[in-house]
């Protein structure tokens, strides 16, 4: 009969606890905290993240963690790799991305994500895929009252082929229709954002400018950072519009705008005017002329002057112009801690007097009679 003598059934366990322990010691990481291990892991990719979960019973667990899901980014677009930016795909190509989309929302809502970023790309006026819908119910289903940077295309889905985008909907009234159709599509969800998720510091998406948009975008007030992109090229936007727009964001230090000026609205200039704004960024604008401007913490301001193609002729030229201020003018009344202008330092004399670099910068971003004497907009 085979025994062991007390001493060695003492060492038995003593060894066991020593290799234990020299375990923890070399890879300790289940003695951390579990806010902390949750830390550690919200540096991996989702799909390193998923793959985790396959390591233990407590990984798997962790993983299941909606705070591990803090990102939906449905614009990516190395799901399928293509080599032109997602423009030239088949029919077979976009029907595995879009089961794509649905797998990937169905999987942060039953991990119950809590979301800070979304990021999308879906035509909301597409009446057969019903992307709003989709983009609807993830915000019911996951947790995002901490949502805080948005970036949103609701006019154009990323890997649509093109087949499914043009034909008869070339037609101008049909093209009318899905354009009102996206903006009353998009108005419910910017509805259910501004209701579900109104901490929201950074947004990024085309805008419409209609007085009900306008409205929805002021309730969010915690706005830091905001770019509004072209909508439509025949949308105009209106002065007071635009000027009731900065002044209901108590908060916002950066404005980046896409605006083009209608061709028949040739000759309206803005006025803007926030107590918050630190940078502004018109220069992607088009006929964007500025007659006022109460800024007083602007310190960065990028404006380009584009041309626009058309051919004048003198009399209706300065006309139009003779409306319109000097850009200097503007800046020295509206703007009295500016410091930059299309990324070059001001002198702390510009004010007092302009300067040869200062002029030639004028040159490129100013509408008025001295500094645009062409015939070509």
């Amino acid at each position: 009969m085979n025994t062991m003598s007390p001493r060695k059934k003492l060492l038995v366990p003593v060894s066991r606890r020593r290799m234990a322990k020299a375990g923890d010691d070399l890879f300790p990481f289940n003695l951390l905290p579990v806010e902390c291990q949750l830390h550690v892991l919200s540096f991996l990719s989702e799909v390193d993240k998923c793959n985790s979960a396959l390591v233990c019973s407590s990984w798997s667990c962790l993983v299941r963690s909606g705070k591990l899901w803090r990102v939906a980014d449905f614009s990516r677009r190395g799901v399928i790799h293509l080599g032109q930016e997602g423009l030239l795909v088949s029919n077979r190509e976009f029907e595995r991305w879009k089961a794509w989309v649905h797998h990937y929302t169905h999987h942060l809502i039953s991990r119950g994500a809590s979301l800070l970023t979304l990021k999308a790309s879906f035509d909301l006026g597409d009446q057969c895929n019903k992307w709003g819908e989709l983009l609807s119910d993830l915000l019911e289903n996951v947790h995002c009252r901490d949502l805080s940077h948005l970036d949103l295309n609701w006019t154009f889905t990323l890997l649509e082929p093109l087949d499914l985008r043009v034909g008869s909907n070339s037609h101008h009234d049909s093209i009318t229709k899905i354009k009102m159709d996206q903006v009353t599509n998009f108005q419910v969800l910017l509805g259910k954002l501004s209701h579900s998720c109104p901490r929201i510091t950074k947004m990024r998406l085309h805008f419409d400018w209609s007085e009900t948009s306008v409205s929805l975008l002021t309730h969010f007030q915690h706005l830091r950072v905001l770019e509004l992109k072209y909508f439509w090229v025949f949308k105009g936007v209106s002065p007071s519009t635009l000027q009731t727009l900065t002044k209901s964001l108590p908060n916002l230090k950066s404005l980046t705008l896409h605006i083009l000026v209608p061709l028949r609205n040739l000759g309206i200039s803005y006025t803007l005017e926030s107590m918050s704004l630190e940078f502004l960024d018109v220069s992607p604008s088009r006929g964007l002329v500025f007659s006022s401007l109460n800024l007083p913490a602007l310190r960065e301001l990028r404006a380009k002057k584009i041309v626009r193609g058309i051919t004048l002729d003198r009399r209706t030229r300065l006309r139009i112009q003779s409306r319109w201020p000097c850009l200097y003018q503007v800046l020295r009344e509206g703007t009295p801690r500016l410091q930059a202008l299309n990324n070059e330092r001001l002198l702390p004399g510009w004010r007092e007097q302009s300067y040869r670099e200062l002029s030639s910068i004028l040159q490129q971003s100013c509408y008025c009679l001295q500094h645009l004497d062409s015939w070509l907009w």
